[in-house]
C-alpha cells in the first residue's frame, strides 16, 4: 500500500519516518515547509488541485495527516489561519481520500473538551472546546466525518519528542539555566511521546486494522500536571535546578487551556490490541535520547 504523510518535518512525521524503514508499505513523505537536513516533497495541503494530483499520481491507499496549526496562544490571534490549517485542510484531504477510495487518519486533540471535568474523557464525551485551536481542530473533525470518507482520528495530548519545540525541551533548556523555576500545578493531563503516536499508527497499519473507523483516544498512560511532568523531566535529566508548583492565574494567557483533558484510552486498547505505554518510562526513553 501506498501511504501519503503531511506535515513530515513535524514531530509526529518525523518519528513516522524513522518507523517506516522497517515497513514493508511505501510511504510518501510531504510537508510545506523544507529543511535542507530533512528533505521530503513539498505539499501544499490546502491547495485541492495539488492533493489530488498527489493521490492519484501516487495511487495513494492511505493518508496520515500529522499537519496541523499548534500554536495555541497564537491561534488567539490567527482564528483565520488556524482554521484554513486545522478544518479546511482536513476537508481537502478527506475529499481526496474520498475520491480515491482511501482511509484518512487524522490526528486531533484533547482541546476539542472544555477541560471542566475530573474523569478520563471518553470518546463520546461532549466537546466544548475553550480556544481558537481547540474549536478549529473541532471543525476539522467534523469536516472529515461528515465527508463521507473512511477514517479514524486520534485524539492525542501533550506530544513531545526530540524534534522542534515542545514542553520537554522548553523546561531541559530552562532547568539547565536556573536554580529554580515555577510551572503549573492546575491543568492535568497526560504527556504523550510523539514516537508512542507515531507506533500506534504503524501498529493499526502494519496489522491491517485502517478499516476500524472511527474516532479514538491514545496519549501515553497516566494522569500528572505541567508541574509533576516538570519536575520529573529535571529529575531524570539529573538536573539541580528546583520546580515549584504554581496556580495558572499567576500566568495568564490568552488562550483557556484544558483544566483536566485526561483522555480515556479504552475504546483504543480494545479495538486495536493495543495498550499506550507508561508516561514516565517513555520519558526517561526519550530524554535519553534528546542528550544524546
Amino acid at each position: 500500500m501506498n501511504i501519503l504523510v503531511t506535515g513530515a518535518n513535524g514531530q509526529l512525521g518525523r518519528e513516522l519516518r524513522s518507523f517506516s524503514s522497517t515497513s514493508h508499505h511505501r510511504f510518501v513523505f510531504t510537508d510545506v515547509s523544507q529543511a535542507p537536513e530533512n528533505p521530503v516533497e513539498y505539499l501544499d495541503i490546502l491547495d485541492t488541485e495539488a492533493v489530488e494530483a498527489m493521490v492519484g499520481r501516487e495511487d495513494v491507499g492511505l493518508i496520515v495527516n500529522c499537519a496541523a496549526y499548534t500554536d495555541v496562544e497564537k491561534a488567539e490571534d490567527e482564528p483565520e489561519k488556524a482554521m484554513r490549517l486545522n478544518a479546511d485542510a482536513p476537508a481537502i484531504l478527506a475529499a481526496a481520500a474520498k475520491r480515491k477510495g482511501a482511509v484518512l487518519i487524522h490526528i486531533s486533540t484533547d482541546y476539542v473538551f472544555s477541560g471542566n471535568g475530573c474523569a478520563p474523557l471518553r470518546e463520546d464525551y461532549p466537546t466544548g472546546p475553550a480556544s481558537v485551536y481547540g474549536k478549529t481542530k473541532l471543525a476539522g473533525e467534523e469536516a472529515i466525518r461528515t465527508s463521507g470518507c473512511e477514517y479514524i482520528i486520534l485524539r492525542t495530548a501533550w506530544l513531545y519528542s526530540p524534534y522542534g519545540k515542545n514542553f520537554v525541551k522548553t523546561i531541559l533548556g530552562l532547568a539547565s539555566g536556573r536554580k529554580e523555576l515555577n510551572v503549573v500545578c492546575d491543568q492535568v493531563g497526560s504527556p504523550t511521546a510523539a514516537a508512542d503516536l507515531a507506533a500506534a499508527i504503524m501498529h493499526i497499519v502494519g496489522s491491517g486494522q485502517i478499516h476500524k473507523c472511527g474516532i479514538y483516544h491514545f496519549t501515553d498512560e497516566g494522569a500528572i500536571s505541567w508541574f509533576d511532568l516538570a519536575a520529573a523531566i529535571c529529575r531524570l535529566a539529573g538536573l539541580s535546578c528546583e520546580v515549584h508548583p504554581c496556580r495558572s492565574s499567576q500566568f495568564p494567557t490568552k488562550a483557556r487551556r484544558p483544566a483536566y483533558s485526561v483522555l480515556d484510552k479504552t475504546l483504543f486498547t480494545e479495538t486495536f490490541g493495543m495498550r499506550p505505554p507508561w508516561w514516565f518510562e517513555s520519558l526517561d526513553r526519550n530524554i535519553r535520547r534528546i542528550a544524546a
